[in-house]
């Protein structure tokens, strides 16, 4: 899936912002889950992209861990770029390893995206708003209001890490598929 959004993304207008088919994405859902081999690469890449943010959405807590949901909240509220990036590189040491090495593809996967944006309008901003709700999400329900503004908190930091994978991360995330 992730190499598939790697090769195709990039050149992808609206990556992760237009929808796959819903009967598609179900049946293709239904399928994976039962564990039958499916061929994504038939697919729309819209269908992998929704697939995808699904599986985001249904990691038990998120990939980034609702228990440290606050902290994650407050990083943007600190000082510099550098403080914020020590801040998130001491947040990201507290994952399971596993969440660690699929969050490295999602920001390798993102970044592929952002860096040809002129092609794909899909700049980090944009990414961040259709993908950071997939991230991460409190731990409760709350308010509207209280959700929207934590909406808004998570896309920020998104935005961020996107726009300095290489440095959270290291250059190598720029490399992770191999040369295709």
């Amino acid at each position: 899936m992730l190499l598939l959004l790697y090769q195709e993304g990039p050149s992808t207008e609206g990556i992760f912002r237009r929808s796959g088919s819903a009967k598609t994405c179900k049946e293709l859902k239904e399928k994976l889950d039962s564990g039958i081999e499916v061929d994504l690469a038939c697919e729309s890449i819209f269908v992998t992209a929704s697939l995808f943010k699904d599986f985001l959405r249904n990691i038990p807590g998120s990939i980034l861990s609702s228990q440290l949901c606050d902290k994650w909240v407050s990083v943007m509220d600190q000082g510099n770029n550098e403080e914020k990036i020590k801040s998130i590189q001491r947040l990201i040491e507290q994952l399971p390893r596993a969440n660690v090495v699929l969050l490295r593809y999602i920001f390798g996967v993102l970044h592929g995206i952002e860096i040809r944006s002129e092609e794909n309008q899909m700049n980090a901003f944009n990414l961040a708003i259709c993908i950071a709700p997939s991230l991460l999400w409190p731990p409760v329900s709350s308010t509207p209001d209280i959700e929207s503004e934590f909406t808004k908190k998570i896309s920020s930091l998104v935005q961020f890490l996107t726009e300095n994978c290489c440095r959270i991360f290291g250059d190598e995330i720029t490399s992770l598929f191999g040369e295709i």
